[in-house]
């Protein structure tokens, strides 16, 4: 009798100690509300002969995450338009607005902190529209690429976080002017964000 008491309380204990550890549990849901900042590489390709150059932009972000299993989620993530400067030989050549709805398998490592790290793989659609050029009638098209996600939520509540995150997306796009095919543009950015993440 003693040691079915004395086993069934050291089960509970560690029952009570191991739950924290997780960071979600199926059948949960997370959402996000935060900034994001799309920061294009360096070298955007060649357009029209020229070397081409696309500015950084910073938008609301959001994001909806299902966990499909203890600590596994499958997350989309949403944004308002981004708004980016195309620049040619270092004179100005344009304006494109995108959205780069991108979904991802996320994996969230079971830690004993507030600060618990993920990581994540997925597929993004960047979809470009109302461009604007003095030089012509300019058009990039959609692109599909992977995305790959790294970050930590900083647990500040039972059911609210702060999540420091960094993404890279492959974005590349066919550009043209009047027309006429001028080149790809290699946009392929690291995008950093901040938001407030709230379990349900």
């Amino acid at each position: 009798m003693k040691r079915t008491t004395a086993a069934l309380a050291l089960t509970t204990a560690l029952t009570v100690l191991a739950s924290p550890l997780l960071a979600q549990s199926q059948g949960d849901w997370t959402v996000g509300v935060g900034i994001a900042n799309v920061n294009p590489k360096s070298d955007n390709g060649t357009l029209a002969g020229a070397s081409a150059t696309i500015d950084d932009n910073t938008q609301l972000s959001l994001t909806a995450e299902y966990f499909i299993r203890d600590n596994l989620g499958i997350e989309l993530l949403a944004a308002s338009p981004f708004s980016h400067d195309i620049s040619l030989g270092g004179a100005y050549a344009g304006t494109t607005k995108h959205l780069p709805p991108t979904i991802s398998l996320n994996y969230h490592f079971v830690t004993k902190s507030a600060w618990k790290p993920f990581v994540g793989v997925g597929v993004n659609y960047t979809t470009f529209f109302e461009e604007s050029s003095p030089l012509g009638n300019l058009k990039l098209e959609d692109s599909w690429g992977l995305a790959a996600t790294i970050g930590v939520d900083y647990q500040i509540s039972d059911t609210g976080s702060v999540r420091f995150e960094a993404r890279y997306m492959d974005i590349e796009s066919d550009t043209y002017l009047n027309g006429a095919y001028i080149g790809t543009a290699e946009i392929d950015p690291i995008v950093l964000g901040v938001s407030y993440v709230h379990r349900f």
